[in-house]
């Protein structure tokens, strides 16, 4: 028969390789539904429900938090391309000349 080890493994891998009967009634009821074209927009909003159902608000902190971060992180931003807009300013000025038209 096996030592446990083998058994726990054979038990395991066939729990995976066998799906439930929900997986399999779903499955089939899906793919029945998808021939019509209202009711695979039904099944799309169903799953759209399902996916906003899963999302957690965030509580006042963490709402403060992360807005925290997300403004230092645009300063941060701006930073950089204003000093990367000012380094290639100076480098066409140093290159080309100044800009004045005329003279």
């Amino acid at each position: 028969m096996g030592s446990p080890a083998e058994r726990v493994v054979r038990v395991a891998r066939k729990v995976i390789d066998e799906p439930s009967e929900d997986v399999v009634a779903n499955a089939k009821r899906e793919r029945a539904e998808r021939k019509n074209p209202f009711a695979r927009i039904a099944l799309f909003i169903r799953q759209v429900i399902a996916e906003l159902r899963k999302v957690v608000t965030p509580t006042r902190r963490e709402l403060f938090s992360f807005t925290g971060v997300v403004l230092v992180f645009v300063l941060i931003m701006m930073g950089l391309v204003w000093g990367l807009d000012q380094l290639f300013s100076w480098l066409v000025t140093w290159a080309f000349g100044d800009a004045s038209f005329g003279g």
